[in-house]
């Protein structure tokens, strides 16, 4: 590995500048990730947040530090709105499907997983399961109930006036704070928020616990406030989460790691638990299908039936920097495919000769360094790509993750789901067509490629090789 001069400066949302990484253990990177509540599966929305975790994470072992890296499956706990109002997202699942929580959970988890590895995202030290942790989240709830919370009919609430500064983070996205606190009869004030509920009298829940405050289950901030602790001690490096997480459930987190801390003010960043703590922003999609609500949702698989490769839309993602907004359009993932495609062009032609090329990684550092710039990255990483020097392509890669030494051009020509014609009979017009154009037989090409448009396939002219035919089914 060669030498990562250029200091890294991330965007810190809890003080909401970019600051200079300084690790809390020498040597060492230690980052918590939100990760799926599995009661379904991840729409593409929701992949773009781990994309931008593997990214930090490629980052921080780039740059030479150890990575211990955790990402929780939520299994319990989470409920239909994130301001403990509504049902729990698992059982009302498990409820709908008349299947068991447990398999419901294994199911959408392994899902999760299969997206996981489509997109090369690397997998963490640890996948920490809230149900393994219930134990120890009754035990943090004991250590806080006294000076922290009060019990309800409905369960245990952490009264919010008990800390410091609580909403801070909120308010990186509005100076009012919190404002979208769900009211609950009992309640002290409107931001508490539940840390155990309990099982309504007369129910009987697939999960659930027992508790000094009744049989129930823990609350969807308490898991992650205990998971952190329990597997990267507090406070640690950086917590990370989609955009919609700064505004409930992290300043909930948040309160939990100041009470069994001591409650110390957030002008002091560790008290909240996590030195730094990370958002990435919103996918947009324009046609409304990015919200699980719809009952309609855009999958990674989705796109795969649609003839595109997984690594597109990381290629996508990384297109934009993780703070800003990103536009989903079919036409924009086709152009971060054809991007795709030209890297691999180039790989096939790099010769490899030339040894790792300081200025190139020297621009690629200050570029990645500078909050996660891929967006400012990509552009040296293609000119490395084409400058004969396969050694500086692969440290790059290190931090894209766009495994190109694993690739090649038929990976990335993926047959949509629902074609009728065979690559093969795709492949016979094609070779029929290339005679006729040998031949000056224009009127037989033409024509054969008029009947592959009718049947969905559009036909590229200018490469050789055919890597340029692809079928429509938009």
């Amino acid at each position: 590995m060669t030498d990562t001069t250029a200091p890294l400066r991330l965007f810190n949302s809890l003080t909401r500048q970019v600051e200079e990484f300084h690790p809390v253990h020498q040597g060492e990177a230690r980052v918590y990730t939100c990760g799926p509540t599995v009661y379904n599966y991840p729409h593409i929305g929701n992949m773009r947040a781990y994309v931008f975790a593997d990214t930090l994470g490629r980052v921080l072992s780039f740059k030479g530090y150890r990575l211990t890296h955790v990402i929780n499956i939520t299994d319990v706990g989470h409920l239909t709105d994130d301001a403990d109002a509504g049902e729990d997202k698992m059982e009302k699942m498990a409820a709908a499907k008349a299947q068991s929580i447990w398999d419901i959970a294994k199911h959408y988890t392994e899902a999760y997983w299969a997206d996981v590895k489509a997109l090369n995202i690397r997998q963490p030290a640890h996948w920490s399961i809230a149900t393994d942790y219930v134990p120890q989240m009754i035990e943090f709830a004991k250590s806080i109930a006294e000076a922290h919370c009060y019990e309800l009919e409905s369960g245990l609430y952490f009264d919010t006036s008990t800390v410091a500064d609580y909403g801070r983070l909120a308010r990186a996205a509005t100076e009012e704070g919190e404002g979208r606190i769900e009211a609950v009869e009992g309640k002290r004030h409107a931001a508490d928020f539940a840390i155990w509920r309990k099982t309504p009298p007369g129910e009987k829940r697939q999960m659930e616990w027992d508790s000094p405050w009744g049989r129930g289950a823990p609350g969807w901030h308490l898991e992650c406030s205990v998971m952190s602790r329990e597997l990267l001690g507090l406070p640690f490096d950086i917590h990370t989460g989609g955009i919609d997480h700064r505004e409930i459930h992290h300043p909930n987190e948040i309160a939990q790691n100041q009470a069994i801390t001591g409650c110390g003010s957030l002008d002091c960043a560790e008290h909240s638990g996590a030195r730094m703590w990370m958002h990435n922003n919103f996918l947009i999609d324009r046609t409304g299908k990015m919200s699980k609500s719809s009952g309609e949702f855009l999958r990674l698989q989705t796109i795969i039936d649609r003839g595109f490769h997984p690594l597109a839309y990381r290629m996508l993602c990384l297109q934009a920097h993780y703070r800003s907004e990103l536009e989903f359009s079919w036409d924009n993932l086709a152009a971060a495919l054809t991007r795709l495609k030209k890297m691999l062009l180039g790989i096939s032609r790099n010769s490899g000769n030339r040894a790792v090329l300081k200025d190139l990684m020297d621009r690629f550092d200050n570029a990645i360094s500078n909050d996660l710039g891929t967006p400012a990255a990509l552009p040296i990483f293609e000119e490395a790509i084409w400058s004969d020097s396969l050694s500086t392509v692969k440290y790059m890669d290190q931090v894209m993750g766009l495994d190109l030494a694993n690739l090649n051009r038929a990976d990335l020509r993926i047959r949509p789901k629902s074609a009728t014609l065979t690559e093969a009979e795709i492949e016979a017009a094609l070779d029929k067509r290339a005679e006729a154009r040998a031949a000056k037989d224009f009127a037989t090409s033409d024509a054969i490629r008029d009947d592959l448009i009718a049947k969905g396939v559009e036909v590229m002219d200018g490469d050789p090789l055919r890597w340029e035919w692809k079928l429509d089914l938009a």
